[in-house]
């Protein structure tokens, strides 16, 4: 199915860190999204912690956040692998993201991909965070995984990822995602 339509994507790291591999992969992403896609990086560290004190209303940030959720035909995340799970910030998010009313996530397609300088890439935790998903009543796509292990070497100095088969995974996972998307907004 081809339509004019361009889509648009809003995408975050798990990881706070300046020279995060995941928001590196974030930024290779936005540079080989197919032609009719576009792709947003949006940054966690504005988000306050999750607490239920502060949620009526919503702090600034986080409406902000949600709102680009609520805007995006899907979400990509890319996540790093704490103690074979999700990071608190991509958590957090994810918490912020799941209250009423009208979570964003909710029937809205996600995609995850995961650098790691482990020998596993990111493969536990984005089984992990598939659940998490699930349970937020969002859509994730099952194929084709990018867990890339031994990022450092995966990735230049500069942030570029120099691994071949890993950009090409990561296109066939961006193609992929765009199709998703418009399977689930044709249904």
């Amino acid at each position: 199915m081809k339509t004019d339509k361009t889509l648009h994507v809003v995408s975050f790291s798990g990881s706070l860190r300046r020279a995060s591999y995941n928001t590196a992969l974030l930024r290779v992403a936005a540079a080989l999204a197919p032609s009719d896609m576009t792709l947003e990086i949006l940054d966690l560290a504005p988000l306050p912690m999750f607490n239920e004190d502060i949620e009526k209303p919503f702090p600034d940030a986080v409406a902000a956040f949600r709102a680009r959720l609520a805007q995006a035909d899907a979400v990509l995340i890319a996540t790093p692998e704490y103690n074979s799970s999700v990071s608190g910030a991509l958590k957090n998010a994810l918490d912020w993201a799941s209250r009423a009313p009208e979570p964003p996530l909710k029937e809205k397609p996600v995609a995850i991909l995961g650098a790691s300088t482990g020998n596993f890439g990111t493969a536990r935790v984005q089984l992990h965070l598939r659940q998490i998903l699930t349970h937020l009543g969002a859509l994730p796509l099952g194929k084709p995984e990018v867990l890339i292990a031994r990022a450092e070497q995966a990735f230049d100095a500069d942030g570029n990822l120099v691994d071949a088969a890993a950009r090409g995974f990561l296109q066939d996972l961006l193609n992929a995602l765009a199709r998703w998307v418009r399977r689930v907004q044709q249904d």
